[in-house]
């Protein structure tokens, strides 16, 4: 073998155990936030409004029990002295009088889906956790950024919206060492098993899956998707392995981009949230580059996962001035997609910048991910010519 093809295959295996264990994290994550989805779409249904955002909601306790039960993992399977996590929200809050009640919500959601870990080839513990014990968990997920360290990324639920209608959402997990992303694993939980169905209402997607005939290929529990750095490869695999065919520790199947290089062919993602992306500017450009297929709406994470499991070509989002963009929002759909043979960046065509923070700082006006060279360099060329009028 020669020296070369040694390097990249020993490349290749570096993280393979690490990327296991966030696997499995992320899939225990998406079980958890899979019964909270249903019990609030099940009230719903009920009332006329559902309280989500207040501090004792099932939301909330879902949110700071997926950090306790990712901090647990890791420190299980990686041993607790290597783990530090960047995730939202400070554990002192918990701490207070006044929460009591939530953080004794919490631990009791933790030790109850620590209870499924050996469903997900996690070691059960041998004991319930307590209150001091979750905590000590929550505290890995408070440290501050340092250019030069290894960290791990955990990004909270990107559509809140989307979750409590029981639509699309996605949660995220990264490693991220010395500024640089070297893997990522997506759980999209509700993530459609056609390209169609990204643009229709979740309720509509269950009806419709309801009459489609089971196949060994139906993954109707969500999926996870996931790669490492060099490894010129993609996965995914389903949260919960509800066939009898599907046998732990994965029944996963690599993805990759489409071969469309055509604009006219090509399918375009673009965000449904208004507030931090400009529609007119992307579909302005999407016609001006030729790509006049109807724009599939991709809640948070989504339109990552759609272009590296070749169920579209495009991505664009141009933010407004004042928003920063949050490196847990991108750092896992980033070397996917990468992985899978596509390509991200800004609209310069430089990479997008992990290694100043929780933020990507300096990002030239937007994001252009495609699935291929053609595509991207006649969406940045589109760009510049037309940047005076977007008005960003």
């Amino acid at each position: 073998m020669m020296e070369e093809d040694k390097k990249m295959l020993s490349e290749s295996e570096d993280y393979s155990k690490e990327l296991d264990v966030a696997v499995r994290a992320m899939q225990m994550a998406c079980f958890l936030y899979q019964k909270v989805q249903d019990t609030l779409v099940s009230k719903s249904r009920c009332n006329d409004q559902v309280e989500f955002k207040d501090e004792n909601s099932l939301l909330t306790i879902a949110g700071w029990s997926v950090q306790a039960i990712v901090s647990w993992i890791l420190s299980q399977c990686l041993g607790s002295e290597n783990i530090s996590i960047l995730a939202k929200g400070d554990v002192q809050t918990l701490c207070k009088s006044n929460a009591s009640e939530l953080l004794e919500a919490v631990v009791k959601t933790v030790n109850e889906c620590i209870s499924e870990a050996p469903r997900f080839g996690v070691q059960e513990h041998k004991s319930a956790l307590g209150t001091s014990e979750v905590l000590e968990l929550l505290s890995h997920c408070n440290s501050v950024w340092a250019p030069s360290a290894r960290f791990w990324v955990l990004g909270p639920i990107d559509d809140t919206l989307g979750f409590v209608n029981g639509d699309q959402y996605a949660v995220s997990l990264s490693l991220i060492e010395a500024g640089e992303v070297v893997l990522g694993v997506l759980g999209c939980p509700n993530y459609p098993m056609k390209k169609e169905w990204l643009s229709y209402n979740h309720s509509y997607q269950r009806i419709i899956s309801m009459l489609t005939p089971t196949t060994s290929e139906t993954w109707n529990k969500g999926c996870v998707i996931y790669a490492k750095k060099s490894s010129g490869k993609a996965w995914m695999q389903p949260v919960l392995h509800v066939n009898k065919k599907f046998v732990w520790p994965n029944h996963a199947k690599q993805v990759s981009i489409s071969s469309i290089d055509n604009p006219a062919l090509a399918n375009f993602c673009e965000t449904v949230d208004k507030a931090n992306s400009s529609h007119s500017f992307t579909e302005g450009l999407a016609l001006s580059v030729g790509l006049s297929k109807q724009p599939l709406r991709a809640r948070g994470a989504m339109k990552y996962v759609a272009i590296a499991h070749g169920n579209a070509e495009v991505f664009m989002k141009f933010a407004r001035a004042s928003y920063k963009e949050k490196i847990w929002d991108h750092a896992a759909g980033v070397i996917i997609i990468e992985e899978a043979g596509g390509i991200v960046t800004d609209v310069r065509g430089d990479p997008l910048d992990f290694s100043k923070g929780l933020y990507l700082e300096g990002l030239d006006r937007g994001i252009v991910a495609c699935a291929g060279a053609t595509l991207h360099e006649k969406i940045i060329d589109a760009i510049d010519a037309s940047w005076s009028s977007s008005c960003l």
